[in-house]
């Protein structure tokens, strides 16, 4: 017999191409998979077949827990029990026990040839997988196999990759038989069938596609920065030139536009903007927004944004059908783009600009021309009235040292009164939540701040919610939420 499993590994290897040790482990589930059938319960079996003879032996095997945990003895052992066989054993560790391994007379012949072949295929899947891998290759061209629900199932040399619906272009209509490039968006190694993942929709096909059609991208003279696409209808790629003598733009348009045109080809029509990168958001996205004439930009650094002023007869243009043109350049740019014009911009500056007099007339108690001084000269807040190096506030020509001084201790009392009351809202705020199990006065006041006061608050939240606001892990955030919800659950079984 020993012989005979020597012999079918052997032959089994040969055959698929793959390791024999991938052929022994196949075998070794295979046993232990008939082994543990003798048995009422679910337990762990592991089988060993020596690689050179041919002998396989059978064990039993369980895990060392506390007393306490000792909740399955089915494949648990407890570490007084265990203590008894091995003075040594340490909780984790696992116990063994020889079992009478099963012959291959006794195995349902079917069930460990489908053990075997399955994962012999799994072998050969991962080694065509990996063959293909090695070749750093990020594009997939091949003919499109067959349909399976919409999805595109296309084959590549021995790789079959699928092209899921949502990733087609929309316009194309692609049939079995078609020759199809597409982008490697995703390896899914515990997928049943093709592991590769293939979108046309990725910005990224779209640069990789400018690579194929522009040698200096491949040589390190030009750099795609950034790209945009609104699939089969427009996009925007941001092109940086490394060396000074190459123009970016044109040698990516190519000659009379034939490296773009491939391209455009390729992608079903999609027209693709070709623009320059700079290193200055504010450049950068009034480049983005060609054909538009920007005006002027307005930049708010905490919010990430951009107030972009155009003129009228620009508008239309900056802003694109349907928007198109401003939400390409924003994702191009990654800022928060807000097209207006001119007489739109300074409605929104005299208001901004009142509500910032407005407060510094309330909260610094002061008339309404120190207040207009303050906010001509670029203060925005009380805190940077408070806190700004007082040389700056003292070149103001306006006031003198003693009025400087005491515009700043008002500040500083004004914040200071706010954060009392805040922290008095957030305690007082709080306390329905301090109730609870397993919370913490910390993390119920990082909870309050943020406006989560009462437990069917905190129930109402999702579990990548409650971690994003408390950085705590996944697993407490869960338990916090379930024990929120506790209320909910009981309110139910009653009805």
């Amino acid at each position: 017999m020993s012989r005979d499993i020597l012999l079918l590994v052997d032959a089994l290897a040969r055959e698929k191409n793959v390791a024999k040790d991938t052929v022994f482990l196949a075998l070794e589930m295979a046993l232990a998979s008939a082994t543990k059938k003798r048995f009422k319960d679910e337990v762990d079996v592991r089988v060993e077949i020596d690689r050179e003879s041919g002998d396989y032996r059978a064990f039993r095997r369980w895990t060392v827990v506390p007393d306490e945990e000792h909740e399955e003895p089915a494949h648990q052992i407890a570490i007084t029990d265990a203590a008894v066989e091995n003075a040594e054993a340490q909780v984790g560790d696992v116990v063994e026990e020889p079992l009478e391994p099963e012959t291959f007379g006794r195995i349902g012949a079917q069930a460990a040839k489908q053990v075997i072949l399955q994962k012999i295929r799994d072998a050969e899947r991962e080694q065509i997988l990996n063959d293909f891998l090695e070749r750093g290759e990020s594009l997939v061209t091949g003919t499109v196999k067959r349909a399976e629900r919409g999805n595109l199932i296309v084959e590549s040399g021995r790789v079959e990759a699928l092209l899921p619906r949502d990733q087609l272009i929309a316009k194309e209509n692609l049939r079995v038989g078609d020759r199809v490039r597409a982008y490697i968006a995703k390896i899914d190694r515990a997928a049943r069938g093709p592991q590769l993942i293939l979108s046309r929709i990725a910005p990224e096909f779209l640069v990789k596609l400018f690579e194929l059609e522009v040698p200096e991208i491949e040589e390190g003279l030009l750099e795609i920065r950034a790209a945009a696409r609104d699939p089969g209808l427009r996009a925007k790629i941001a092109v940086k030139s490394n060396d000074a003598r190459i123009d970016p733009v044109g040698t990516c348009v190519g000659m009379r536009g034939s490296r773009v045109q491939a391209v455009t080809q390729e992608l079903a029509g999609e027209r693709v903007d070709i623009i320059l990168w700079s290193p200055e958001p504010a450049q950068f996205v009034i480049n983005a927004l060609a054909p538009a004439d920007v005006s002027s930009i307005v930049v708010d650094e905490e919010r990430h944004s951009m107030d972009v002023v155009v003129d009228e007869d620009q508008l239309a243009l900056a802003i694109g059908k349907g928007g198109q043109n401003v939400r390409l350049a924003s994702e191009l740019t990654g800022w928060q783009l807000n097209i207006m014009t001119t007489e739109e911009r300074e409605q929104k500056s005299e208001q901004e600009t009142s509500v910032v007099r407005a407060l510094f007339m309330d909260r610094l108690d002061v008339d309404e021309e120190v207040a207009e001084i303050l906010v001509q000269e670029g203060f925005t807040s009380l805190d940077e009235v408070a806190y700004v190096p007082i040389n700056e506030m003292l070149e103001i020509e306006a006031f003198d040292e003693e009025t400087v001084n005491e515009l700043r201790r008002r500040a500083r009392n004004a914040l200071l009164t706010e954060a009392i009351k805040s922290e008095e809202t957030v305690e007082h705020a709080a306390e329905d939540l301090l109730g609870m199990e397993g919370m913490d006065n910390q993390t119920a006041r990082v909870l309050a701040s943020k406006g989560i006061t009462t437990m069917d608050a905190l129930a109402d939240l999702a579990t990548d919610e409650l971690t994003e606001m408390t950085g705590m892990d996944a697993d407490r955030a869960n338990r916090l939420i379930m024990k929120a919800r506790e209320p909910w659950f009981k309110e139910q079984a009653s009805e």
